[in-house]
């Protein structure tokens, strides 16, 4: 995400510490305003496959690659190290301290609840419209009942002992 210098976006916070209605109405504002917004995604399989914090890397490259301008610096959050050919600064909780971090980070939530929402219309049994894919007690309660989806890491404890997926 690359967010003008002066962009005027109030509210701007650490997406865990905002409710739903606030991240929506602020990724509207963000998708307005911000100079490009670059996509990274990966499913349950590459996860499964290289891991969690890799397949997290792995959709912040992709993300990087995917944005329209190419950016000065790209600011990280934590203190993963990307693969890309462009000055990177990593921040200790920098979803807490910068801006462009907190806005990308709330556009992509909004963006991925939208898509659980979708999700949850072809994968009736999981109530992924209200855990959004969490593992709350009626997601695992489902996940005992029911073969996983394509969007379960089989990787994922819970999932040890499933070994297909609902296709």
């Amino acid at each position: 995400m690359i967010l003008p210098n002066k962009h005027y976006i109030v509210g701007l916070n650490d997406s865990k510490k905002l409710s739903a209605k606030e991240r929506i109405k602020l990724s509207i504002k963000i998708k307005r305003i911000a100079i490009s917004i670059g996509i990274g995604s990966v499913g349950a399989s590459i996860i499964d496959s290289v891991n969690i914090r890799n397949a997290t890397i792995q959709a912040m490259e992709d993300a990087i690659k995917n944005l329209k301008k190419r950016p000065d610096l790209v600011l990280v959050d934590g203190l993963d190290k990307l693969e890309i050919n462009l000055p990177t600064k990593n921040i200790i909780r920098g979803d807490s301290s910068e801006e462009c971090i907190m806005a990308a980070s709330i556009y992509a939530k909004v963006n991925r609840d939208k898509l659980m929402e979708n999700y949850a219309l072809q994968y009736p049994n999981f109530g992924f419209e209200n855990n959004k894919g969490y593992g709350t007690k009626f997601h695992l309660n489902a996940l005992k009942n029911h073969n996983p989806s394509p969007l379960h890491r089989l990787s994922f404890k819970p999932m040890k002992n499933k070994k297909s997926r609902i296709l």
